[in-house]
Protein backbone atom coordinates (compact mmCIF):
# COMPACT_ATOMS: atom_id res chain seq x y z
CA UNK A 1 0.00 0.00 0.00
CA UNK A 2 1.50 3.36 -1.07
CA UNK A 3 2.01 5.71 1.85
CA UNK A 4 1.22 9.27 2.33
CA UNK A 5 4.24 10.58 1.27
CA UNK A 6 4.52 8.60 -1.98
CA UNK A 7 1.31 9.50 -2.50
CA UNK A 8 1.97 13.02 -2.83
CA UNK A 9 4.75 12.73 -4.21
CA UNK A 10 3.39 11.07 -7.26
CA UNK A 11 0.57 13.74 -7.46
CA UNK A 12 2.63 16.54 -7.60
CA UNK A 13 5.16 14.58 -10.45
CA UNK A 14 1.90 14.03 -12.76
CA UNK A 15 1.07 17.71 -12.63
CA UNK A 16 4.19 18.87 -13.15
CA UNK A 17 4.26 16.83 -16.30
CA UNK A 18 0.91 18.48 -16.95
CA UNK A 19 2.05 21.95 -17.62
CA UNK A 20 3.51 23.13 -20.76
CA UNK A 21 6.23 25.48 -20.75
CA UNK A 22 8.93 26.90 -22.24
CA UNK A 23 11.80 24.75 -22.11
CA UNK A 24 12.36 26.20 -18.61
CA UNK A 25 15.40 24.19 -16.99
CA UNK A 26 13.24 25.13 -13.38
CA UNK A 27 10.58 22.78 -14.16
CA UNK A 28 12.73 20.16 -15.28
CA UNK A 29 14.63 20.46 -12.08
CA UNK A 30 12.34 20.62 -10.18
CA UNK A 31 10.76 16.87 -11.74
CA UNK A 32 14.18 15.57 -11.49
CA UNK A 33 14.46 16.34 -7.77
CA UNK A 34 10.52 15.06 -7.19
CA UNK A 35 11.93 11.90 -9.16
CA UNK A 36 14.31 10.88 -7.09
CA UNK A 37 12.80 11.40 -3.35
CA UNK A 38 9.78 9.20 -5.10
CA UNK A 39 12.77 6.71 -6.42
CA UNK A 40 13.98 6.77 -2.90
CA UNK A 41 11.00 6.23 -1.01
CA UNK A 42 9.68 3.70 -3.00
CA UNK A 43 10.68 0.46 -5.23
CA UNK A 44 9.22 -0.91 -7.93
CA UNK A 45 6.15 -2.89 -6.39
CA UNK A 46 6.20 -6.65 -6.94
CA UNK A 47 3.82 -9.18 -8.24
CA UNK A 48 2.38 -9.03 -3.93
CA UNK A 49 1.72 -5.34 -3.85
CA UNK A 50 -0.14 -5.08 -7.43
CA UNK A 51 -2.54 -8.07 -6.38
CA UNK A 52 -3.36 -6.84 -3.10
CA UNK A 53 -4.51 -3.64 -4.77
CA UNK A 54 -6.38 -6.31 -7.15
CA UNK A 55 -8.08 -7.73 -4.21
CA UNK A 56 -8.57 -5.25 -2.11
CA UNK A 57 -10.38 -3.47 -4.75
CA UNK A 58 -12.82 -6.60 -4.91
CA UNK A 59 -12.98 -7.26 -1.25
CA UNK A 60 -16.51 -7.85 -0.24
CA UNK A 61 -16.84 -5.65 2.33
CA UNK A 62 -15.55 -3.00 0.33
CA UNK A 63 -18.61 0.32 0.42
CA UNK A 64 -20.61 0.17 -2.77
CA UNK A 65 -22.18 3.34 -4.04
CA UNK A 66 -25.50 2.90 -1.68
CA UNK A 67 -22.98 2.26 0.96
CA UNK A 68 -21.71 6.17 0.20
CA UNK A 69 -24.77 7.75 -0.94
CA UNK A 70 -26.43 6.75 2.71
CA UNK A 71 -23.61 8.47 4.36
CA UNK A 72 -22.74 11.15 1.89
CA UNK A 73 -26.17 12.60 1.30
CA UNK A 74 -29.77 14.08 2.65
CA UNK A 75 -33.03 13.83 0.80
CA UNK A 76 -31.79 11.23 -1.40
CA UNK A 77 -34.24 10.21 -4.02
CA UNK A 78 -33.76 7.15 -6.29
CA UNK A 79 -34.56 7.29 -10.05
CA UNK A 80 -35.13 4.45 -12.56
CA UNK A 81 -35.64 2.90 -15.79
CA UNK A 82 -34.56 3.91 -19.36
CA UNK A 83 -37.95 4.49 -20.20
CA UNK A 84 -37.77 2.43 -23.36
CA UNK A 85 -36.72 -1.44 -22.23
CA UNK A 86 -36.34 -1.41 -18.35
CA UNK A 87 -34.48 -0.60 -15.06
CA UNK A 88 -31.06 -2.03 -14.48
CA UNK A 89 -30.19 -2.45 -11.17
CA UNK A 90 -26.16 -2.73 -11.65
CA UNK A 91 -26.78 1.45 -12.39
CA UNK A 92 -28.09 3.30 -9.23
CA UNK A 93 -29.00 6.88 -10.53
CA UNK A 94 -30.76 9.71 -8.57
CA UNK A 95 -30.47 13.09 -6.80
CA UNK A 96 -29.37 14.30 -3.35
CA UNK A 97 -28.65 16.99 -1.18
CA UNK A 98 -24.41 16.87 -0.46
CA UNK A 99 -23.05 19.86 1.85
CA UNK A 100 -25.47 22.39 0.90
CA UNK A 101 -25.83 21.69 -3.15
CA UNK A 102 -28.28 18.92 -4.98
CA UNK A 103 -26.12 16.81 -6.34
CA UNK A 104 -27.06 13.91 -9.27
CA UNK A 105 -25.26 10.61 -8.83
CA UNK A 106 -24.88 7.79 -10.96
CA UNK A 107 -23.29 4.51 -9.64
CA UNK A 108 -22.45 0.93 -10.51
CA UNK A 109 -23.46 -1.00 -7.63
CA UNK A 110 -22.68 -5.07 -6.73
CA UNK A 111 -24.46 -7.20 -4.18
CA UNK A 112 -24.01 -8.67 -0.29
CA UNK A 113 -25.07 -11.73 -0.84
CA UNK A 114 -26.21 -13.95 -3.08
CA UNK A 115 -29.78 -12.76 -3.96
CA UNK A 116 -28.42 -9.04 -4.50
CA UNK A 117 -25.85 -9.61 -6.46
CA UNK A 118 -28.01 -11.95 -8.99
CA UNK A 119 -30.01 -8.95 -9.06
CA UNK A 120 -27.52 -6.35 -9.91
CA UNK A 121 -25.66 -8.65 -12.07
CA UNK A 122 -22.45 -7.99 -10.14
CA UNK A 123 -22.53 -4.63 -11.15
CA UNK A 124 -22.18 -5.67 -14.77
CA UNK A 125 -24.61 -3.11 -16.45
CA UNK A 126 -26.66 -3.78 -19.70
CA UNK A 127 -27.27 -1.17 -22.03
CA UNK A 128 -30.41 -0.29 -20.52
CA UNK A 129 -28.16 0.75 -17.10
CA UNK A 130 -26.00 3.13 -19.20
CA UNK A 131 -29.15 4.46 -20.87
CA UNK A 132 -30.82 5.70 -17.52
CA UNK A 133 -27.63 7.12 -16.68
CA UNK A 134 -27.29 9.24 -19.32
CA UNK A 135 -31.15 10.31 -19.01
CA UNK A 136 -30.59 11.29 -15.49
CA UNK A 137 -26.91 13.27 -16.65
CA UNK A 138 -29.22 15.44 -18.94
CA UNK A 139 -32.02 16.18 -16.25
CA UNK A 140 -28.53 17.26 -14.61
CA UNK A 141 -27.77 19.13 -17.28
CA UNK A 142 -31.33 21.03 -17.65
CA UNK A 143 -31.11 21.80 -14.03
CA UNK A 144 -27.37 22.90 -13.83
CA UNK A 145 -26.81 20.08 -11.08
CA UNK A 146 -23.35 19.21 -10.69
CA UNK A 147 -22.85 15.35 -11.60
CA UNK A 148 -20.88 12.71 -9.46
CA UNK A 149 -20.39 9.12 -10.73
CA UNK A 150 -19.02 6.23 -8.74
CA UNK A 151 -17.70 3.96 -10.58
CA UNK A 152 -17.12 0.31 -9.43
CA UNK A 153 -17.95 -2.63 -12.05
CA UNK A 154 -15.46 -5.73 -13.46
CA UNK A 155 -16.78 -4.38 -16.51
CA UNK A 156 -20.47 -3.84 -18.78
CA UNK A 157 -21.91 -7.11 -18.94
CA UNK A 158 -20.60 -9.18 -21.85
CA UNK A 159 -23.66 -11.59 -22.57
CA UNK A 160 -25.22 -12.21 -25.68
CA UNK A 161 -28.89 -10.20 -24.67
CA UNK A 162 -26.51 -7.50 -24.12
CA UNK A 163 -24.84 -6.88 -27.64
CA UNK A 164 -28.43 -7.52 -28.77
CA UNK A 165 -29.11 -4.23 -27.02
CA UNK A 166 -26.86 -2.58 -27.93
CA UNK A 167 -24.09 -2.53 -25.52
CA UNK A 168 -21.13 -0.67 -27.57
CA UNK A 169 -23.31 1.69 -28.25
CA UNK A 170 -24.96 2.46 -25.37
CA UNK A 171 -21.09 3.10 -23.87
CA UNK A 172 -19.77 5.36 -26.99
CA UNK A 173 -23.52 7.65 -26.41
CA UNK A 174 -22.62 7.65 -22.51
CA UNK A 175 -19.15 8.55 -23.21
CA UNK A 176 -20.21 11.47 -25.83
CA UNK A 177 -22.94 12.57 -23.50
CA UNK A 178 -21.21 13.10 -20.44
CA UNK A 179 -17.94 15.27 -23.01
CA UNK A 180 -21.36 17.31 -23.69
CA UNK A 181 -22.55 18.38 -20.42
CA UNK A 182 -21.99 21.65 -19.49
CA UNK A 183 -21.73 21.25 -15.29
CA UNK A 184 -19.07 20.01 -13.34
CA UNK A 185 -18.22 16.37 -13.14
CA UNK A 186 -16.64 14.37 -10.77
CA UNK A 187 -15.58 10.64 -11.36
CA UNK A 188 -14.39 8.24 -8.88
CA UNK A 189 -13.07 5.12 -9.44
CA UNK A 190 -14.49 3.45 -5.91
CA UNK A 191 -13.63 0.19 -6.47
CA UNK A 192 -12.71 -1.53 -9.42
CA UNK A 193 -12.97 0.63 -12.61
CA UNK A 194 -13.12 -2.65 -15.44
CA UNK A 195 -13.03 -1.73 -19.15
CA UNK A 196 -15.47 0.03 -21.29
CA UNK A 197 -18.28 -0.18 -18.60
CA UNK A 198 -15.82 2.20 -16.33
CA UNK A 199 -14.92 4.70 -18.74
CA UNK A 200 -18.63 4.51 -19.82
CA UNK A 201 -19.51 6.86 -16.51
CA UNK A 202 -15.70 7.83 -16.05
CA UNK A 203 -15.98 10.70 -18.30
CA UNK A 204 -15.22 13.80 -15.79
CA UNK A 205 -13.73 16.88 -15.23
CA UNK A 206 -11.98 15.28 -12.42
CA UNK A 207 -11.40 11.76 -12.13
CA UNK A 208 -10.21 10.55 -8.99
CA UNK A 209 -9.18 6.94 -7.14
CA UNK A 210 -9.70 5.34 -4.11
CA UNK A 211 -5.82 4.46 -2.77
CA UNK A 212 -7.00 0.21 -3.03
CA UNK A 213 -9.14 0.80 -6.43
CA UNK A 214 -7.88 -0.61 -9.47
CA UNK A 215 -8.50 0.76 -12.74
CA UNK A 216 -7.84 -0.72 -16.44
CA UNK A 217 -8.98 -1.43 -19.61
CA UNK A 218 -9.10 -5.36 -19.08
CA UNK A 219 -9.19 -7.65 -16.16
CA UNK A 220 -6.38 -9.24 -14.81
CA UNK A 221 -7.81 -12.38 -15.83
CA UNK A 222 -8.94 -11.69 -18.94
CA UNK A 223 -5.13 -10.18 -19.64
CA UNK A 224 -3.72 -13.57 -18.46
CA UNK A 225 -5.92 -15.17 -20.63
CA UNK A 226 -5.57 -13.46 -23.82
CA UNK A 227 -1.10 -13.64 -23.53
CA UNK A 228 -0.78 -17.23 -21.72
CA UNK A 229 -3.99 -18.65 -22.18
CA UNK A 230 -4.31 -19.05 -18.93
CA UNK A 231 -6.33 -16.86 -16.42
CA UNK A 232 -4.46 -18.09 -13.53
CA UNK A 233 -1.89 -16.01 -14.24
CA UNK A 234 -3.59 -13.11 -13.44
CA UNK A 235 -1.23 -11.85 -10.78
CA UNK A 236 1.55 -11.99 -13.41
CA UNK A 237 -0.66 -9.84 -15.66
CA UNK A 238 -1.56 -7.34 -12.65
CA UNK A 239 2.07 -6.59 -12.18
CA UNK A 240 2.43 -5.81 -16.20
CA UNK A 241 0.13 -3.23 -16.67
CA UNK A 242 -0.43 -2.13 -12.88
CA UNK A 243 -4.02 -1.26 -12.95
CA UNK A 244 -3.54 0.41 -9.00
CA UNK A 245 -4.19 3.75 -8.33
CA UNK A 246 -0.39 5.20 -7.64
CA UNK A 247 0.69 4.35 -11.17
CA UNK A 248 -2.71 5.64 -13.00
CA UNK A 249 -1.39 9.25 -10.98
CA UNK A 250 1.58 8.37 -12.88
CA UNK A 251 0.73 7.99 -16.50
CA UNK A 252 -1.87 10.90 -16.03
CA UNK A 253 -5.08 8.85 -16.49
CA UNK A 254 -6.84 10.21 -12.96
CA UNK A 255 -6.43 13.26 -11.48
CA UNK A 256 -6.33 12.33 -7.60
CA UNK A 257 -5.84 9.73 -5.08
CA UNK A 258 -8.44 9.61 -2.12
CA UNK A 259 -6.97 8.19 0.74
CA UNK A 260 -8.55 5.25 2.86
CA UNK A 261 -8.92 4.18 5.84
CA UNK A 262 -5.48 2.10 7.21
CA UNK A 263 -6.01 -1.48 6.32
CA UNK A 264 -8.56 -0.30 3.22
CA UNK A 265 -12.20 1.38 2.85
CA UNK A 266 -13.83 -2.02 4.24
CA UNK A 267 -12.23 -1.80 7.47
CA UNK A 268 -14.27 1.10 8.07
CA UNK A 269 -17.26 2.18 6.03
CA UNK A 270 -17.74 5.67 7.97
CA UNK A 271 -13.77 6.70 7.52
CA UNK A 272 -14.11 5.96 4.48
CA UNK A 273 -17.10 8.14 3.09
CA UNK A 274 -15.64 10.81 5.35
CA UNK A 275 -12.47 10.77 2.68
CA UNK A 276 -14.13 10.39 -0.39
CA UNK A 277 -16.68 13.31 0.64
CA UNK A 278 -14.14 15.63 1.35
CA UNK A 279 -12.10 15.27 -1.80
CA UNK A 280 -15.58 15.23 -4.05
CA UNK A 281 -16.25 18.87 -2.35
CA UNK A 282 -12.71 20.18 -2.81
CA UNK A 283 -13.21 19.32 -6.53
CA UNK A 284 -16.47 20.48 -6.54
CA UNK A 285 -15.50 23.79 -5.15
CA UNK A 286 -12.94 24.28 -7.46
CA UNK A 287 -14.75 23.42 -10.74
CA UNK A 288 -17.82 25.47 -10.35
CA UNK A 289 -16.18 28.21 -10.46
CA UNK A 290 -15.23 27.54 -13.98
CA UNK A 291 -17.50 28.65 -16.90
CA UNK A 292 -19.45 26.22 -18.78
CA UNK A 293 -17.41 26.94 -21.92
CA UNK A 294 -14.15 26.20 -20.21
CA UNK A 295 -15.10 23.28 -17.88
CA UNK A 296 -16.29 21.85 -21.56
CA UNK A 297 -13.28 22.90 -23.29
CA UNK A 298 -10.92 21.33 -20.19
CA UNK A 299 -13.27 18.10 -20.36
CA UNK A 300 -12.43 17.24 -24.18
CA UNK A 301 -8.78 18.23 -23.85
CA UNK A 302 -8.00 16.09 -21.29
CA UNK A 303 -9.50 13.39 -22.83
CA UNK A 304 -8.13 13.30 -25.92
CA UNK A 305 -4.65 13.82 -24.56
CA UNK A 306 -4.95 10.34 -22.78
CA UNK A 307 -2.72 7.51 -24.32
CA UNK A 308 -0.22 10.43 -26.42
CA UNK A 309 2.68 9.08 -26.77
CA UNK A 310 5.50 11.40 -27.39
Amino acid sequence: MASDAELRLRERLSKLKSINLLGGARLSGELERLQKQLDRITAEPTEDDIWRSVELARHQDRPYTLDYVERLFDDWVELHGDRGRGDDAAIISGLGRFQGRTVVVVGHQKGRDVKERAKRNFGMAYPEGYRKAMRVMKLADRFRFPLLTLVDTPGAYPGVAAEQHGQGGAIAASQATMLRLGIPIVSVVIGEGGSGGAIAIAVGDRVLMSENAIYSVISPEGCAAILWRDASEAKKAAAAFKPDAAHCLELGVIDGIVPEPPGGAHTDHDEAARLLGGAVQEALDELEALPVDELTRRRRARFRALGVFA
